[in-house]
């Protein structure tokens, strides 16, 4: 049986939970921070072998979305129970508690840029309170998310990079005041040319549904030559893959670009979909296709962001000196 952990726990009672040697199941940890009661799922597969560290994928919702709609959505457990990894779903904030919850990713979006939202320090505790729950390696830690998950990912690359080895990012850009890294940093990105919300090409994007907020995006292929730059890799992007599936309405493509020859292996993997829409590639199918356009089984994000991070490790030593 696959062991899959949501504790309800507050910092203040953590010892006395953790002296026990179980867990009741279907539970949310629930830690305090800035002031707040916030969440996250922790999964743990039965392939996972609880007695050595193992790596940790934390995987972002979407803006409106939370941590138990996005796990079902991205499908991430599966993977994670092929290839031996821990799961962490954190939850969003928002006005509704457990509604249409967003992220502060820098310039976006909604309820947590507005009311300025400690997302940083929020990943930075769970990541620091893992080991109180589970064995983890500290040095194969990842970040992904969809979306204004992605956004967020972005932001952790900047500013948490001592914590996160990789990050990937799906439908999502970067949208930040001030580009300034610490180091140079692995980084995925999985965009549709024809994504109807976050415009590949940047500008100003449709209205959140049922609201009247509006993001202005970033290019993306403008966001991907910044990163290669920083890391240092050679001119590019150069072509790897091509990949194309016909749908009953049309068919879809995948690129595969990237960015090589980079400071500390540190390459930036691009996927260009087309007829694609503002989705999770091999996540569930068919859902809500009149705001996000069409899903696409033409790859798998999950499986792809893994086997990009499965390839990292945090850096021992400041690798600009």
């Amino acid at each position: 049986m696959k062991i899959f952990l949501r504790l309800t726990l507050t910092l203040v009672g953590l010892l006395g939970v953790l002296s026990s040697t179980s867990f009741a199941a279907e539970k949310t940890i629930t830690i305090k921070h800035d002031g707040l009661q916030r969440s996250f799922i922790l999964y743990i597969p039965d392939s996972v072998n609880i007695n050595v560290n193992s790596p940790v994928v934390i995987n972002l919702h979407g803006g409106g979305g939370r941590a138990e709609g996005h796990r079902v959505y991205s499908k991430m457990d599966e993977t994670a129970e092929k290839h031996k990894f821990i799961v962490v779903y954190p939850n969003g904030t928002g006005r509704f508690k457990n509604r249409l919850l967003t992220w502060n990713a820098g310039s976006c979006c909604a309820y947590a840029n507005k009311n300025k939202i400690d997302d940083v320090g929020f990943i930075r505790k769970i990541i620091d309170h893992l080991p109180k729950y589970v064995k983890v390696d500290k040095n194969r830690i990842y970040a992904a998310g969809l979306s204004n998950g992605g956004m967020m990912s972005y932001r952790l690359a900047l500013e948490l990079s001592d914590k996160i080895a990789a990050i990937a990012s799906v439908a999502g850009n970067m949208h930040v005041e001030e580009f300034n890294p610490k180091r140079p940093l692995p980084i995925m990105h999985i965009h549709s040319v024809d994504d109807p919300r976050a415009l590949y090409r940047g500008g100003l994007g449709p209205a959140f549904p049922l609201t009247n907020f509006r993001v202005e995006h970033r290019d993306v292929q403008e966001v991907m030559d910044l990163w290669s730059e920083y890391n240092g890799c050679q001119k590019g992007p150069f072509k790897y893959k091509n990949l194309v599936f016909e749908t009953k309405t049309g068919v879809q493509r995948a690129e595969k670009w990237a960015y090589t020859a980079c400071t500390a292996r540190a390459r930036i993997v691009h996927w260009k979909l087309h007829e694609v829409g503002h989705v999770w590639p091999g996540g569930k199918q068919d859902f809500m296709t009149d705001i996000l356009g069409p899903g696409t089984q033409l790859i798998n994000a999950s499986e792809i962001i893994w086997t990009f991070f499965s390839q990292y490790t945090l850096p021992t030593k400041d690798i600009r000196k």
